[in-house]
């Protein structure tokens, strides 16, 4: 098992900068694959961004690329997601998975956390 715990939503202006973080623990963490995710109000939950277990390759969304970026530090367990110019469209519930693969598909994560909200506001 590995469990997962994100921080660092809240509310914001347009414009601004926002850091999350998703702590892990339970199984190697270096091991998996980790992603973000968001889900919006009445929205399915979409891909944001993902990166491999070494931190050597990134995927994003193209509605994020550019503005966000993510990164992991094994030492300390923890993948980060650094939002930049956030738009009102960003505002959704963002949760942090784990897979084996690195991968868009949030049908092939195997853990998940219990999200953390962001607001932008416009």
């Amino acid at each position: 098992q590995v469990q997962l715990v994100e921080s660092g939503g809240g509310l914001v202006q347009a414009g601004g900068s926002l850091r999350l973080s998703c702590a892990a623990s339970g199984r190697t963490f270096s091991n998996y694959a980790m992603g973000w995710f968001r889900q919006g109000v009445g929205k399915e939950r979409e891909f944001v961004a993902a990166i491999s277990w070494g931190g050597s390759s990134t995927y994003y969304a193209d509605s994020v690329k550019g503005r966000f970026t993510i990164s992991r530090d094994n030492a300390n367990n923890t993948v980060y997601l650094q939002m930049n110019s956030l738009k009102p469209e960003d505002t959704a519930v963002y949760y942090c998975a784990a897979s084996r693969t690195l991968t868009r598909q949030p049908q092939v994560m195997h853990y998940w956390g219990k999200g953390t909200l962001v607001t932008v506001s416009s």
